[in-house]
């Protein structure tokens, strides 16, 4: 028989909420003071009180989509609502301050801007096509113009590299305490992929890496700290299969960062992929769907073939009441592009459409990139206009 999950509570939801991130003041709208109460009532409904700086924020849309996403994947939460409130001008005043201090006090422990938005794509278990579907949509965004970082964090089992047709070591630049590594690079389109993978630093593709799991997770943390990632739109995160320590310290490192859950149509892959999902939610991390890899391959007479089974990917989303973004058919050019260096979504074909699609998808609306619209406040600057 199956339990039912006991009903999250004030706490757990103001607990949450410390993943969403104001992109301008740099910090999580708890800290800030931006949310003075919270509850869940006992038909699920959760409400929140949210103070702006002004009613008028451009950034509004986004922090209510943000704290939406987070809460409603609470254990009995069926329904969010928001109530919207405005700061006094003391309080305004105060909540610069807290960002300031905060600044001041615990510098930033990445290199990921606040304004980055940032997407872990993840499974259960090896073998799903993580990786490429982590490359074709970090090609397919950059192709729209945007400036895309793919962090691999897959260490033992990187391939991001080759998948990509990115060749050459990773340099430093500048000297001292500011030396940092610099990514590197390819224009797609109008667009540009800014990437970082342990293949970048080893003699031959071929070499085994044998570390253990915490020397893993500092690697990964290097990648986030020393290397000088500069201005992004999106960045995007193969992310090694399982639940280890990599995954824990990523998720610790960067608490605003969202999910897309990769899984076959198979059952037992989807069941594995709810682990993952699973460790995400507990630390506070929102799933913004499931796209479902190696969906069915379709002869030419178009007869169509479920190598792999059926009904995984659309069962896992139904399990974690979040949207099927895709279903990525199997077609023999994805391996082919992946092997060459050239991801299948710069071409035609059944595959690159999907991931056309997909990334048009998570562009528009899954995890549409921060708009700062008219925000004019500058940490750093002064004199400072409020405006979010």
């Amino acid at each position: 028989m199956t339990s039912t999950p006991s009903l999250a509570g004030p706490d757990d939801v103001l607990a949450v909420l410390r993943g969403v991130i104001d992109p301008e003041l740099g910090s999580d709208i708890v800290t800030l003071g931006m949310v003075p109460s919270t509850s869940v009532e006992d038909d699920g409904t959760a409400r929140v009180t949210i103070a702006l700086t002004t009613m008028g924020c451009p950034l509004r849309a986004q922090i209510k989509k943000d704290v939406v996403g987070r809460v409603e994947q609470l254990p009995g939460i069926v329904k969010v609502k928001i109530d919207w409130t405005e700061l006094e001008q003391g309080e305004k005043a105060e909540v610069m301050a807290k960002a300031r201090k905060r600044i001041a006090e615990n510098p930033p422990e990445n290199e990921i801007s606040p304004t980055t938005r940032v997407v872990m794509i993840a499974s259960g278990k090896g073998g799903v096509g993580k990786s490429s579907v982590t490359c074709n949509l970090a090609t397919a965004i950059a192709s729209m113009g945007f400036t895309v970082g793919v962090l691999d964090a897959d260490i033992w089992g990187y391939s991001v590299p080759r998948m990509l047709g990115i060749e050459g070591r990773l340099e430093g630049h500048g000297e001292g305490d500011d030396a940092k590594i610099v990514p590197n690079q390819r224009k797609v389109g109008s667009g540009r992929l800014k990437v970082v993978s342990m293949g970048f630093l080893v003699e031959q593709e071929e070499t085994a890496l044998m570390w253990r799991g915490l020397i893993l997770n500092r690697a990964v943390q290097h990648f986030l700290q020393d290397v000088r990632w500069g201005d992004m739109d999106y960045l995007l995160i193969d992310m090694p299969p399982g639940t280890g320590d990599v995954q824990m310290g990523l998720a610790k490192m960067l608490p605003r960062a969202e999910v897309i859950i990769v899984t076959t149509p198979a059952v037992a892959a989807q069941k594995v992929a709810a682990r993952a999902a699973g460790m995400s939610r507990n630390n506070y991390l929102r799933i913004a769907g499931v796209i479902e890899n190696m969906t069915a391959f379709v002869s030419p007479d178009g007869a169509r073939h479920e190598i792999f089974g059926s009904g995984g990917g659309e069962a896992l989303a139904a399990e974690l009441g979040v949207p099927l973004i895709g279903r990525v058919p199997i077609d023999g050019a994805v391996a082919d592009g992946g092997d060459k260096g050239e991801p299948t979504v710069l071409g035609n074909g059944t595959a690159a459409s999907e991931f056309r699609r997909i990334a048009d998808l998570m562009v528009t609306e899954i995890t549409p990139p921060v708009d700062m619209g008219t925000c004019t406040v500058r940490l750093m600057e002064s004199p400072v206009t409020i405006s979010t």
